[in-house]
């Protein structure tokens, strides 16, 4: 972890995030003191990124029983809940 001054960061914001985003954690500090450690965020993914990499990976029938099983009980009509 490396150590950069306040007035680095100041400097230079983007390339400092630039070398987060690649995963390096960097601690800022302040007159000799530590004031902040600046850590990649948690990589989220949306529902389509998680399930991109089940094609081929279940059979048709194993398929079909999940996607019964992840409506649970929903209904496929969509309804007007102001109505």
């Amino acid at each position: 972890m490396q150590a950069i001054r306040a007035s680095d960061l100041a400097r230079n914001t983007s390339a400092i995030l630039e070398r987060i985003l690649a995963g390096e954690t960097v601690r800022v500090m302040r007159n000799r003191t530590e004031v902040a450690h600046l850590v990649p965020a948690r990589r989220t993914m949306t529902a389509a990124q998680a399930i991109a990499g089940l094609e081929g990976k279940l059979s048709p029938a194993q398929g079909e029983a999940w996607l019964k099983d992840s409506r649970g009980e929903f209904e496929e009509k969509v309804r007007d809940p102001w109505e």
